[in-house]
């Protein structure tokens, strides 16, 4: 900064060296004006993060020094990682936490002056690596998770992990646990200080908040005058705090654009005022819960007495004891559904796609373009996607708000009818397609492999007014059932 400062004080101070013959050249005026000013009050101002320093709760030397020789002891597990996710983010990612939270507890060990290492429980552990690592590392404990993931079984019988659906309730108190841990927990982070707080007295949590959930659901957003990750990260701390916890938040050294945690280590009420504080949590959660019924969300509860039936986004049934602490958390799905509209009935879709392609249609039905042969090709005009909802009945919109990227997502899949650009819905022009990518030589796309050519019926030829622009021998797809090959099912 020192540096820079007097750079620009001597620019001040000899105007004339960046001009000639009394001539200001317009760029270098405008470095003299503009952008040498702006660089140097960007580099003497101080800006305050949302956030702490990282590392500001632990040693950073220790911290480092054991880093180091845990990564150097598991970098083995990158080159034999079985899952599809980057294995060196995820590999030195839970590497980081681990040696984080051994320093941790170290500390916490040297404090209380004992030997005795800490136990925990990893709820949602996903991978199980950082069960692996802690376990390895002499703490007794185990992960559970929903679903069993391949590198389960590389890990041998000293690291303990359990599949099971976890649902905030009696079912699921640790009272001989001394730390739960939420690592990227999505529904569970939450419940996590909850559960750790009716487990026992002097259980402690540490969580990394990422995706946004509430109690019941996703978490609504209230302000606007802060980022939705700090706003959530302020709502888990109060959760925190509600449930009686001294909460501090450190910030960790990982790959992650989500990597604060939250640690509840302490109490702040007596062990004898339990039942004062239980009645402030309980009344918390049903005020969230709240939240979520007044705003129209469906709990449906059976009024037997004994299950409450809630339907999963694909229609599966999940029967849960009426005895959890609220109605309405739902586990995510054992098999991961995917959700980016390809899963969709075929029928639905194409209903969709005719209906949006007909309405583009029929903005420019008495203005349509003259193509180089003299043919007239009703090209379609273009609105917006929030006005292509204004085209579909409210049980279609319900089945695409359950997809990733709803509407817009369905649309971009069907690439051979539709162009979006913009936040705008276009009828796509092979013609114009097929002469932007002959003309451009560099371009980084590949030509389609001639296996998937006519592999598809040309929607333009089975449903535009005047069928395929392109001739059948210059179309991809086919024109007709007996132009296909090796139809894809």
């Amino acid at each position: 900064k020192v540096h820079i400062y007097r750079m620009f004080s001597l620019h001040a101070l000899m105007p004339e060296q960046w001009c000639s013959d009394g001539v200001a050249y317009p760029k270098l005026s405008w470095l003299c004006t503009k952008l040498l000013p702006k660089l140097s009050r960007w580099a003497l101002e101080s800006k305050t993060s949302e956030f702490k320093s990282t590392l500001s709760l632990i040693p950073v030397e220790k911290y480092g020094i054991l880093y180091q020789q845990l990564k150097e002891k598991y970098k083995e597990l990158v080159k034999v990682w079985p899952e599809v996710t980057d294995p060196e983010k995820f590999v030195f990612e839970d590497v980081a936490i681990a040696s984080y939270l051994l320093v941790l507890w170290g500390e916490e060990r040297a404090e209380k002056g004992t030997t005795t290492k800490q136990s925990f429980v990893d709820l949602g552990c996903g991978n199980g690596l950082l069960v692996h690592i802690l376990n390895n590392e002499g703490h007794p404990g185990k992960g559970m998770d929903i679903r069993k993931r391949n590198i389960w079984d590389m890990y041998g019988p000293g690291t303990h992990l359990e599949e099971t659906a976890i649902t905030p309730s009696n079912d699921f108190l640790f009272p001989t646990t001394d730390w739960l841990i939420g690592n990227h927990s999505d529904e569970l982070t939450p419940w996590i200080p909850v559960i750790a707080a009716r487990s026992s007295y002097s259980c402690r949590y540490f969580v990394i908040p990422c995706c946004f959930f509430d109690f019941c659901g996703k978490y609504q957003r209230r302000q606007c005058k802060k980022s939705q990750y700090k706003e959530y990260i302020d709502f888990v701390t109060d959760v925190s705090t509600m449930c009686g916890f001294y909460t501090e938040e450190d910030c960790l050294r990982i790959p992650s654009t989500k990597r604060v945690c939250i640690i509840g280590k302490g109490r702040r009420y007596r062990e004898a005022e339990e039942a004062v504080v239980e009645k402030q949590r309980s009344d918390y959660i049903k005020r969230r819960e709240a939240l979520f019924t007044t705003s129209g969300a469906s709990m449906n509860v059976n009024q037997s007495g004994h299950y409450r039936l809630n339907h999963s986004d694909n229609g599966q049934k999940i029967s849960t004891p009426v005895n959890n602490w609220v109605n309405g958390f739902q586990p995510r799905e054992k098999t991961e559904t995917v959700r980016n509209c390809a899963a969709l009935p075929r029928d639905f879709v194409d209903a969709v796609v005719l209906r949006v392609a007909k309405a583009l249609l029929s903005l420019t039905e008495r203005n349509t373009e003259s193509s180089s042969c003299g043919d007239t090709w009703n090209t379609g005009g273009s609105v917006l996607i929030s006005e292509v909802v204004n085209l579909l009945d409210q049980s279609s919109l319900q089945a695409l708000k359950k997809e990733c990227g709803g509407l817009q997502t369905l649309l971009k899949n069907n690439h051979q009818v539709f162009r979006v650009e913009g936040g705008r819905v276009f009828i796509r022009d092979w013609r114009t397609h097929t002469l932007a990518q002959s003309s451009r030589v560099t371009s980084k796309r590949k030509p389609p492999p001639s296996g998937a050519l006519k592999t598809r019926l040309c929607w333009f030829h089975t449903h535009h007014p005047h069928g395929c622009p392109l001739l059948r021998e210059h179309c991809a797809f086919a024109h007709g059932e007996t132009d296909l090959k090796n139809p894809q099912r």
